[in-house]
């Protein structure tokens, strides 16, 4: 008799495999959230407005250290702070949003790569971009970009789906409303690019592919009524209370920041190509074959794939024009990236693999070489006696976190043509290194962090606040972090920084001259009153030639910290 004999499940389709992963990836990413100290300025700022949302009970106007801060609107701000009632003050709960919109987005890539491709392409978006070193980065990261990408790859995602004609009808249309509701949460977490950036790359993808009828499947009427529905209460009630606030946020938050130099975040035209290829790790060696496969795209109809590539290359494109640059800004881009490179790798040959390997290999020596060159001092990276240590302490995570890079790459280059079961776990065992050794390497960066955000005073400064009204004076600087830790805010001194705007509406809530502080500090000390003071370095040097009664109760390179002496 003839026996059947069944072919071995290959990996990326064994659920039991993917469902390892999965959790295996989950309890690192959530271990995560908790493992650093909110680090400034982002980190520190947007936990500390959340704080004080929740303290306030003012959901409305947005404020940082008691001051109106207008810049973004308020959806991460509302989450962080719906997180600290549920959970409480604390460093994972203010990852937790950014955390899960990086989750989002893994989700989202790795269900539209299912529905539209095929379920191993989807799977391998997931793992693509869950694991790129960027993505997995700014997800423990609490800033406003992650929040936003979250969003947008619902968006992009939700315009995937809603255009793909293999859905029904009924489908196509929840996904277009789905588009809609991310470009109103992108709105509600950044500004006007929620939707005026989807808007552009669609009106480019229609342009070049000559798909007029793609903006009669777009749900305009639902989607705008449901948009409007999200985004307007907010800004309408924020007007209402602050007539500042529209010109502030619209002119000087888009159209000045895009055009000018008023933030001073200029850079070269080619900032955003290192942070491209070290953000895509471990996959920089498919980048351009990724790419590739929305260049080639010419099948008639609905084209994901040039519709991927267009997103990419305009958001990047946006961004790099602008006179405004910082680092997050074009994480948007990665899931469409994922969504490519995955097509691509599940056609590939063994030798693009070999290649990805051996260049992310190449990668790890570097980080190797790198770190042993800090362990025996061949170079330094700091002429501060005070941060060396730091460094010194950073190097073996670094080394680890190389030696699990090469030793991937090795497995991985090794099992590439082995077969489709060997470039399965070609892939998976690329994913897991680039994914482990870019969380060691953020882990062993936390004594840093809390040399930058000053958790090293905090016993001090408490032991200092005797009354819930002791005051905390900040003199030609300002901490993004110590107020959310303290759970107190500042009143700052000759140093606006980015709350001038804030503080010009509440001239109050501030001292502008070094000298009425003097004064102020003075009046404490006759009262017999406590105070503490947070000084730049050259503040307390000002400060001591004058004579000013004070005890030194903490001090680094980069503040100095004062109590009254009775």
């Amino acid at each position: 008799m003839k026996q059947h004999v069944t072919s071995p499940t290959l990996p990326l389709e064994s659920p039991r495999i993917l469902w390892t992963l999965a959790i295996s990836f989950l309890c690192i990413w959530f271990y995560m959230l908790g493992a650093r100290t909110l680090v400034p300025t982002d980190e520190g700022r947007y936990a500390e407005m959340a704080r004080e949302m929740l303290a306030t009970g003012d959901w409305i106007t947005l404020r940082l250290n008691g001051i109106k801060y207008f810049e973004k609107p308020p959806l991460q701000n509302w989450m962080n702070a719906l997180t600290f009632a549920v959970f409480g003050v604390g460093d994972w709960q203010a990852r937790l949003w950014t955390g899960l919109c990086g989750l989002i987005g893994v989700a989202a890539v790795g269900y539209t790569g299912r529905q539209i491709f095929s379920a191993r392409v989807g799977s391998i978006a997931a793992i693509v971009l869950g694991s790129s070193f960027y993505w997995a980065g700014m997800g423990h990261v609490n800033s406003l970009d992650m929040g936003l990408s979250g969003m947008l790859a619902i968006t992009m995602c939700g315009l995937l789906l809603g255009q793909h004609q293999s859905g029904s009808e009924k489908f196509r249309r929840n996904a277009m409303l789905a588009c809609w509701i991310g470009m109103a949460l992108a709105t509600m977490s950044k500004g006007l690019i929620g939707f005026v950036l989807p808007g552009a790359v669609l009106v480019i993808y229609t342009l070049i592919t000559r798909d007029w009828a793609l903006w009669s499947r777009l749900q305009f009427g639902k989607g705008v009524l449901l948009f409007f529905a999200i985004t307007a209460p907010w800004f309408i009630l924020i007007a209402i209370r602050n007539p500042e606030h529209p010109h502030f946020f619209f002119i000087h938050e888009h159209i000045q920041r895009f055009t000018s130099d008023v933030h001073k975040r200029e850079g070269a035209w080619y900032y955003f190509f290192p942070l491209l290829v070290l953000g895509i790790v471990p996959w920089m060696g498919l980048l351009v074959q990724g790419l590739w496969t929305g260049i080639k795209e010419k099948s008639p109809g609905f084209q994901p794939l040039k519709l991927l590539l267009i997103w990419s290359v305009f958001f990047f494109f946006f961004f790099s024009i602008s006179h405004s640059k910082l680092p997050g800004y074009i994480l948007p881009i990665f899931p469409a990236l994922a969504l490519m490179i995955a097509v691509y790798l599940e056609k590939c040959l063994p030798k693009a693999l070999k290649i990805a390997s051996a260049l992310f290999g190449a990668l790890g020596m570097i980080g190797l070489i790198f770190s042993l060159s800090l362990l025996f001092k061949i170079v330094q990276l700091s002429k501060n006696p005070y941060e060396i240590p730091l460094y010194d302490h950073y190097a073996p995570w670094v080394a680890v976190a190389s030696c699990i890079v090469i030793a991937g790459s090795l497995i991985a280059w090794f099992y590439a043509n082995k077969g489709k079961s060997g470039k399965d776990f070609s892939i998976i065992v690329l994913a897991a290194a680039g994914f482990l050794a870019g969380q060691i390497a953020f882990l062993g960066h936390d004594p840093y962090g809390k040399y930058i955000a000053g958790t090293a005073h905090i016993a001090a400064i408490k032991a200092e606040l005797k009354t819930p009204e002791t005051p905390i004076y900040a003199v030609g600087r300002y901490e993004q972090a110590l107020p959310f830790y303290l759970q107190r805010t500042m009143t700052l001194v000759e140093f606006p920084d980015e709350l001038a705007f804030g503080l010009e509406q509440q001239p109050e809530l501030w001292i502008p001259k070094r000298d009425d502080f003097v004064r102020q500090w003075l009046m404490h000390e006759q009262k017999g009153e406590p105070a503490v003071a947070i000084l730049r370095t050259d503040v307390y040097q000002d400060l001591q030639q004058r004579q000013l009664p004070m005890r030194l109760i903490g001090q680094d390179p980069k503040r100095v910290i004062i109590a009254t002496t009775r």
